[in-house]
């Protein structure tokens, strides 16, 4: 019996549809479709020059996960969003890449009101934010994965060591006694005065005076002219990064030099210094919890290979490693998980430990930070900074410091705790 043309077109519909789904099912299971994580940095804008290097490090980490044959066969593909300096328009992107590209993880922010806008925006979406900037703690969100260090990982006992161990020239019985807070006027500065007041009270050291810039400075003639009228014996700087230049061109103007009165950093990392004249800082201080002279295995085969990927003068320094480290710590947990989809990666993310450049991390899984290794390093002509001290080993993160009930940290802090520049 002959089939009819029109008894046959549902039948050729069918097949139709299922060969399609058969080919979609092949596309998916062989790897073709990607999955896609959203990368929100300034690519313009006053911050484009220390933010770059971060998506570079978050590229090679993607690179060298593609190339080893990606999460299941599927390569990860980043989509990039110039954050163009302004938070607003960041938490409008981390918004667009949630709801419009579907991205499995956001990567970026820099600054705290960066972080604290697109915060919101995650936490309603219940979705994911790796940031890499080490920041002034006091705070700790389901929806954040912190990759850069807080106080007590980096400032508290930087600021410990620097008391015990500067300040000393010419009389080596003599420890750093008077000192000077000099910063930005955002919220990182003023809660690390807090700080830093607490542990000099506690040396027994006097703070003779402090100073904060508003950001983007372009003179600070005033605030070092109050450092030389004060004579400390150590400066503590939470000047943020770019405006170090002109703070640290004002110090040698006036005569102030490492050897006379050193001073130390915790806003200050290679790429800044690289982009400036780098002889103002030479002798001087900076805490970080990675320089690129880290002489480990590692650690030197990570400088070549972002050397070798992006030329021999590539910017790498501290918040460049730690996106490195998130995309590191995203990758594995994916690869644990057989899946790059959000919600089985936050299953697996917290269990999550490697040897990174910097050292062995490892996500804490009650505060979402990471442990890590404490650093202060000295400044040289070139613009590299050489290690002088270290914890020894990775240190637990608090993001509320024990010293305080969280409770007293926020009544505490009030109204500086507001999202700021």
């Amino acid at each position: 019996m002959k089939t009819s043309h029109k008894s046959r077109t549902p039948l050729i519909l069918l097949i139709a549809v299922l060969i399609g789904g058969a080919l979609l099912w092949h596309h998916y299971s062989s790897g073709k479709l990607s999955i896609r994580i959203g990368v929100l940095h300034s690519l313009s804008g006053p911050m484009a020059a220390s933010e770059k290097p971060l998506v570079a490090a978050i590229q090679l980490a993607i690179e060298e996960a593609n190339a080893a044959g990606g999460i299941g066969g599927q390569k990860i593909e980043a989509v990039v969003a110039d954050c163009r300096s302004d938070a607003t328009y960041c938490a409008q992107q981390a918004e667009r890449m949630i709801t419009e590209e579907h991205v499995q993880a956001l990567f970026g922010c820099w600054t705290t009101d960066c972080r604290k806008k697109v915060k919101k925006v995650v936490e309603e979406h219940r979705h994911l934010l790796f940031y890499a900037l080490r920041y002034e703690g006091m705070e700790q969100s389901p929806n954040i994965i912190y990759g850069g260090a807080i106080p007590n990982q980096l400032v508290m006992p930087a600021v410990n060591w620097a008391l015990e161990n500067l300040g000393k020239e010419g009389n080596p019985e003599k420890h750093g006694k008077r000192v000077y807070l000099a910063g930005s006027d955002y919220i990182f500065s003023q809660v690390l005065s807090i700080l830093i007041k607490d542990m000099a009270g506690a040396h027994g050291a006097v703070v003779v005076g402090e100073r904060y810039q508003p950001l983007g400075a372009a003179n600070m003639d005033d605030l070092v002219a109050d450092i030389a009228d004060k004579q400390p014996d150590i400066v503590f700087n939470t000047i943020s990064g770019p405006d170090n230049n002109v703070f640290f061109k004002t110090l040698k103007k006036n005569g102030i030099v490492a050897a006379m009165m050193p001073v130390l950093s915790f806003g200050v990392t290679e790429v800044e210094l690289k982009g400036a004249e780098t002889a103002p800082m030479a002798g001087h201080y900076a805490a970080r919890n990675y320089f690129r002279t880290i002489p480990t295995h590692e650690n030197q085969a990570f400088v070549k290979r972002f050397r070798d990927r992006f030329g021999e003068h590539a910017l790498l320094d501290s918040p460049a490693e730690a996106s490195y480290l998130n995309m590191r710590m995203w990758i594995q947990a994916a690869l644990e998980a057989s899946s790059g989809d959000l919600h089985k990666v936050q299953r697996t993310i917290l269990r999550q430990s490697l040897l990174a450049p910097e050292g062995i991390v490892s996500l804490d899984p009650v505060t979402r930070h990471v442990w890590k290794v404490a650093r202060v390093g000295r400044s040289r002509e070139d613009g590299q900074i050489d290690v002088v001290w270290d914890s020894g080993k990775p240190l637990e993160p608090a993001p509320f410091p024990t010293y305080r009930s969280r409770e007293e940290w926020k009544h505490l802090l009030g109204p500086i705790a507001s999202p700021q520049p």
